[in-house]
């Protein structure tokens, strides 16, 4: 391993501070408190309000979807984005266990169960071949739908999940879920800005979700978005996140259960004022990962970056080392040195709550979860 404080100095040298630095951290330099006091001035501050249907056309423009629905946050977007999709309780949802708890969780709240397909190497994220793999030895079709046939449950959606903002092979991973019968919905939560082959990730499943939580590189405090192409998908999904009302004057009928998910007004604006400064947030980020990746191939050190046609956003930058003892030495000295650094999250599985899921080898995964350390990554 190289020397630690040569990187820390580095480090400390592109945030130009001895203090603390964090992980990522929020960036206001725009029109947030303009915004902001906008709403309060207004006292439109609760659910309804100019600032969260500005927002709405804002991320559809962005992400290049029809429409765009504004939710508290990005768990719960995904929770109502696999209802849409038709999952039910009983169900089963090819998922990763590289990744954040919230993907996860969103499958147990829908009364699914997830099943862990390993990751590719490139992307950290889903692989392609480890679900056709999987489908090839496990299922069939039948009736249009694609059975487990070790558990005799539908597998009725296929969740990928960006990891830290860089695209996975979506069109290898659509063909796959085509042939299977199986409806896409994109865990975009980290990939706000990442683009593959020139289009916005979270547009190409059936639905995308987003998530502008606190430590994201556009932020609303707490928040997330729905995102599709399909119309009436995204209506319902307005519908749903807003208790389920039946839109009248006085009257509460509600037609199904809901979810009161509804972005407040006063998020709602401090986001829009983010998104307006996205692609500098974007420039500027692109060129922290520029540098290091020059230092860390100084040090013979994998940085990881974008593949061929696709543009990462680098929300959460990282460095591959060795093994797991390196990787471990590495969090000790730079933490202990106030320059913050972790590791990637433990494989969901690991954890006594999801140990009894279905699973396939998990090789590429267990090898990432060994080596892969996230670094200050934040808008300077």
């Amino acid at each position: 391993m190289s020397n630690y404080s040569e990187i820390i100095k580095y480090i400390r040298a592109q945030f130009n501070t001895n203090e603390f630095i964090p992980l990522h951290k929020p960036m206001f330099r725009g029109k947030e408190k303009e915004y902001v006091l906008d709403t309060i001035e207004s006292s439109f501050v609760s659910s309804v309000g100019p600032y969260v249907d500005k927002l709405e056309l804002m991320i559809a423009d962005s992400s290049q979807t029809q429409k765009a629905v504004a939710v508290v946050n990005g768990t719960a977007a995904l929770q109502v984005a696999l209802r849409l999709v038709g999952v039910k309780q009983g169900d089963e949802v090819l998922t990763q266990a590289l990744t954040f708890i919230a993907t996860v969780n969103a499958v147990l709240y829908n009364g699914a169960s997830p099943i862990f397909i390993d990751v590719d190497l490139d992307t950290m994220g889903l692989s392609p071949i480890a679900v056709e793999s999987f489908l090839e030895e496990n299922c069939e079709i039948r009736d249009g739908a694609c059975y487990n046939r070790k558990t005799n449950k539908k597998i009725a959606a296929c969740m990928p999940m960006h990891t830290f903002g860089f695209p996975i092979h979506l069109d290898e991973l659509i063909f796959v879920c085509n042939k299977w019968h199986i409806p896409i919905v994109e865990d975009a939560a980290e990939s706000v800005g990442s683009k593959y082959k020139n289009r916005s990730t979270g547009s190409f499943g059936k639905i995308g979700v987003f998530s502008f939580n606190g430590n994201k590189i556009v932020t609303s405090g707490g928040g997330g978005a729905i995102v599709t192409n399909d119309i009436n998908v995204g209506l319902h999904a307005k519908h749903l996140t807003t208790t389920a009302k039946i839109p009248h004057p006085y009257e509460y009928v509600h037609d199904e259960i809901g979810y009161n998910f509804r972005m407040p007004n006063i998020n709602a604006a401090l986001i829009c004022a983010q998104l307006e400064q996205l692609d500098i947030f974007l420039e500027d980020k692109r060129s922290l990962a520029s540098g290091y990746k020059m230092f860390f191939d100084k040090l013979g050190i994998n940085f990881r970056t974008e593949l061929p046609n696709t543009k990462a956003n680098y929300w959460l930058m990282c460095i591959q080392l060795e093994n797991k003892t390196e990787r471990d030495i590495f969090l000790k000295e730079s933490n202990s040195n106030n320059v913050m650094s972790r590791p990637i999250w433990q494989l969901i599985f690991k954890s006594p709550l999801y140990a009894g899921f279905q699973r396939d080898s998990q090789k590429n995964a267990l090898f990432l979860e060994e080596r892969i350390v996230n670094i200050p990554s934040s808008v300077r």
